[in-house]
Parts: C-alpha cells; sequence; structure tokens
C-alpha cells in the first residue's frame, strides 16, 4: 500500500545499515518495486522479500529459502501465525459463510493464501463434493475485492487481517461499506525469504538482522506503522499445509 511504503523503506534502510555493518557487501541501497514479483523472487541475486505462503510452499518450493516469519500486532493475529477476515457488505443479511450459498466471492487472486485457499478451505466443509460460490472474480488486489464487496459486485471476500487493519487505518471510508462476519482458521505467515543459491551462513545473517530490526528503537515509528512485533523462525514443514490442497476450488476459477 502506497500509505505504508516510507515505513518499508525506512524499515529496509536499517536492515541495510545492520548488514554492511556485519560484514556483507553488495547489499542494496533502495527496494526494488519496479518489476513482476515472479522475477524479484526469481533472481539469482535477491537478498530478502517477502512472499504469499502459498507459493512459496507450492511454485516457489525448494527455489526460494526461508528466512523467518513476522508476527504482527493485527487482530487476528497470533504469534508468527494469522488469518482471514471474512466480508461482506454493511447492509447484507448474512450473518455466517452458511448464508452466502450460491452468492459470488471476490479473491485477490487464485495464488494467494489468504484471499483464495483460506477461502476455498473454509466452505469446504460447507458443501463437499460441490461448489458453495455460484461464482468469483478474481480482482488483482484485497483492496479491489473489498472494493467489489463494498460496491454490492460481490457478496463476500477474505480479506488478510493485516491487510485489513492496514486498510481500517488508511481507507476507513472504504472498510465503513463493508462489515466482518467471521474469520478463517489460522495460517503460518508470509514468510521472508531469499534466493535459493543463498549459503546458511547467508540466511542466519538475515535471521538476525531480521530480530535486530524488530527490537531496535530507531526503527520503532516503522514498525508500528506496519504493525510488525517481532519475527519468528518456524519449522519448513508448517508451510507444506498450505501447499497440501485437498482438491476443490471456488465455483468459476
Amino acid at each position: 500500500m502506497p500509505e505504508v511504503q516510507d515505513a518499508n523503506d525506512a524499515l529496509w534502510s536499517g536492515l541495510a545499515t545492520w548488514l554492511r555493518r556485519n560484514g556483507l557487501d553488495g547489499v542494496p541501497d533502495h527496494l526494488d518495486r519496479g518489476r513482476p514479483l515472479d522475477q524479484i523472487w526469481d533472481d539469482p541475486n535477491l537478498l530478502l522479500a517477502q512472499t504469499c505462503g502459498l507459493p512459496f510452499a507450492t511454485k516457489w518450493k525448494g527455489r526460494l529459502r526461508y528466512v523467518a516469519t513476522p508476527c504482527y500486532t493485527a487482530p487476528g493475529c497470533k504469534g508468527p501465525l494469522y488469518r482471514s477476515v471474512i466480508v461482506v457488505g454493511r447492509e447484507s443479511p448474512a450473518q455466517s459463510l452458511l448464508d452466502l450459498r450460491g452468492t459470488v466471492a471476490a479473491v485477490n487472486e487464485t495464488s494467494s493464501n489468504s484471499g483464495y485457499e483460506l477461502l476455498r478451505r473454509a466452505v469446504a466443509p460447507l458443501s463437499p463434493g460441490a461448489p458453495f460460490f455460484a461464482a468469483a472474480i478474481v480482482t488483482g488486489s484485497h483492496y479491489e475485492s473489498v472494493s467489489a464487496v463494498a460496491k454490492g459486485n460481490a457478496a463476500v471476500a477474505a480479506i488478510d487481517v493485516v491487510t485489513f487493519a492496514h486498510l481500517g487505518r488508511h481507507c476507513p471510508d472504504l472498510v465503513a461499506r463493508v462489515r466482518e462476519i467471521g474469520w478463517t482458521d489460522l495460517s503460518p505467515g508470509l514468510p521472508f525469504v531469499t534466493a535459493g543459491n543463498a549459503s546458511r551462513e547467508l540466511i542466519d545473517l538475515l535471521e538476525r538482522s531480521l530480530a535486530w530490526a524488530t527490537h531496535s528503537a530507531e526503527l520503532s515509528s516503522a514498525r508500528e506503522t506496519l504493525l510488525l512485533r517481532a519475527t519468528s523462525v518456524l519449522p519448513l514443514d508448517v508451510y507444506s499445509v498450505i501447499g497440501d490442497r485437498d482438491g476443490g476450488k471456488l465455483s468459476g476459477l
């Protein structure tokens, strides 16, 4: 989101300074926002990035190396775990997912854990062997998914709770046009990653840099803006749960 770019830049500036002080050469001065994410994740010179857990566990499995998982302060987060909030229009009569059978769902993209996979898993038990929604539309972003629900172009969307908290801060008029009817199950958070050819020594250094950044007084303002509290190193196999897609999909996708 544009509203948090300055905070991300400040976080990176602090990390870059720490990494240089600890002997790492060739640390970029600035974050790269000028290329498609797949190009960045596929770059053998990638130093540090963040990715959604679903592509990390599927398309990029074995091609990116795990560093750590952020812990956020947004409502719905639990340590390094997060979830999605399920939203409907402010005037919708729906009180639960059961009330939304046969409606249209909005998803940011089909490779999204929070916008697609967690919603798919939430409705799967409600309609075994058959589509639950009449259709689903791909919006391109969580912001556009909330907009689609607010405008009545979709009945429901799943929005990751960190993004939803940012939207509540920076786009309150939009968020006021939807309401929450529940949360999905918890899921491992969006991991920090590095290139697949990274050494164990580099990964350890990056892990220490993130731990420093989440406790440094000079980055407290950036962390507050980003809702970032700490980082945690999870067993890598916890992400395999995300990649274990047990069949089925949202109708229309």
